[in-house]
């Protein structure tokens, strides 16, 4: 068998401080040098293998002040369900409404931005097609909590009361219900999560350390006739926010 590298051996042994309580949530950890002599590493392993542990949400990063052993905090529920699609408002300020927390967002929408080639197949169009691109930024207590990307076809809702998701008198209902409101029936939609880490720009927005465990969901709508309205990615900080998915079961 391959040995285990350096940095992963060392932050086994610093999961083992916590657990055995040595090190307290808030304590500040003794320096890297200090750490480096105590487990006869260098400096770059210490480096690793805090940075494996921040990015599992065990150790955080204080700028100018050294990393500490972060407190216990509750994830965020975000539930992906058709009932509460269904019930109309937004399945997210009712998640962090059920959690005691405020739930709102802030918005930018372009209209006519060219669909680049990924998002084009997902929308069955071609590669250029002018779409509405809307960026999310969701915010939990005014705290930053989750980013998303969406884009629609502007021949879709061009002309409408809908054609911009956060404008008009149907602001801010979600792609269902606005939909319904030009006669197109959303019947349902497909989500594909995966992990992954988060990028520079992704960090600075959600405020956390670049690399951190993200979740990633690529979500798109899919009206009556099957063809895709929305397509859209979404992005979650994995240390605060937990997924979790109703499927109805019909007898």
């Amino acid at each position: 068998m391959r040995e285990q590298p350096p940095y992963l051996r060392i932050a086994d042994a610093f999961r083992q401080r916590i657990a055995d309580q040595d090190w307290m949530p808030g304590d500040r950890l003794p320096s890297r040098a200090q750490l480096a002599g105590e487990y006869g590493v260098g400096d770059n392993v210490i480096r690793r293998a805090q940075e494996l542990l921040i990015s599992q949400g065990m150790l955080e990063g204080r700028a100018g002040s050294g990393t500490y052993v972060a407190e216990p905090s509750q994830r965020l529920r975000m539930v992906r369900s058709q009932y509460r699609e269904q019930q109309g408002g937004s399945p997210f300020r009712a998640d962090m409404a059920a959690l005691g927390r405020r739930g709102t967002w802030e918005s930018r929408t372009d209209a006519k931005v060219p669909a680049p080639e990924e998002i084009a197949t997902r929308l069955g169009v071609a590669g250029g097609t002018p779409c509405v691109r809307t960026t999310y930024e969701f915010l939990v207590d005014g705290k930053p909590a989750q980013l998303s990307t969406s884009w629609e076809p502007y021949e879709l809702t061009a002309g409408t009361l809908v054609v911009l998701p956060e404008g008009g008198p149907h602001a801010g209902k979600g792609v269902v219900n606005r939909m319904a409101e030009i006669g197109i029936t959303v019947t349902h939609a497909v989500e594909q999560p995966e992990p992954g880490h988060a990028d520079a720009e992704e960090a600075t927005l959600l405020g956390i350390q670049r690399g951190v465990l993200v979740t990633r969901i690529r979500r798109t709508y899919y009206g009556d006739d099957g063809r895709p309205v929305e397509t859209a990615d979404i992005v979650l900080p994995a240390t605060t926010c937990e997924i979790v998915y109703e499927i109805p079961v019909r007898g």
